[in-house]
């Protein structure tokens, strides 16, 4: 199984291996030409080179950043904001009508509860640091308010509000309005009837 297998499955994984290194190179790289590039055709390109899947009508409004890119999907008519990080050492797949306010942060990765178990020691006696991995899904018909952080492992249902500054750590079902720290159900919405 190679580091990257590893890495998307949540094992253990080795971070300085030379294909994740690649990746990570590539997607900077590609990060940059989309926050500074003015050429829209361009940026286009740049968007549908770093993530694995670009729906129709995907706006970034303003600077975002992301680790690799290859392992976010956005579906048609998605919208975000300024300043959102996406830390996609996991997949991360939002749905169709998706819009993400300022300042939200999406994290795939996590370490040990117990702190022995944070850093490893490779056969060659250097010190590594032990990160887990789980993906992040977002249905379709949500909006994420500004500054909400999503934990990984984390599905948000379909028509869903999550309000501003909440710190999502659990499901979200379909339907709803959540909020706060962590984030907690605050009312249902109607059922969206899409086309």
């Amino acid at each position: 199984m190679t580091e990257h297998e590893k890495l998307l499955a949540g094992q253990d994984y080795d971070y300085r291996d030379l294909e994740l290194q690649s990746m990570i190179t590539n997607g900077k790289e590609l990060v940059h030409e989309i926050n500074t590039e003015n050429d829209q055709e361009k940026r286009q390109q740049a968007m549908h080179e770093l993530f694995a899947k670009v729906g129709q009508r995907l706006t970034i409004n303003g600077k975002f950043g992301a680790v690799y890119g290859k392992h976010i999907s956005f579906g048609d008519d998605v919208f975000i904001n300024g300043n959102c990080y996406f830390q996609d050492s996991n997949k991360i797949t939002l749905g169709d009508r998706v819009i993400v306010a300022p300042d939200t942060k999406f994290y795939c990765g996590e370490h040990s509860e117990d702190a022995t178990k944070r850093f490893g020691i490779r056969e060659d006696g250097s010190h590594y640091l032990i990160t887990y991995t789980e993906p992040i899904s977002v249905g379709s018909d949500v909006w994420i308010g500004g500054n909400v952080t999503i934990i990984g492992g984390v599905h948000i249902g379909n028509n869903v509000i999550i309000g501003a500054g909440a710190v999502v750590v659990k499901d979200v079902p379909d339907n709803c309005v959540v909020g706060g720290v962590p984030a907690k159900f605050i009312k249902s919405l109607p059922e969206v009837k899409n086309d």
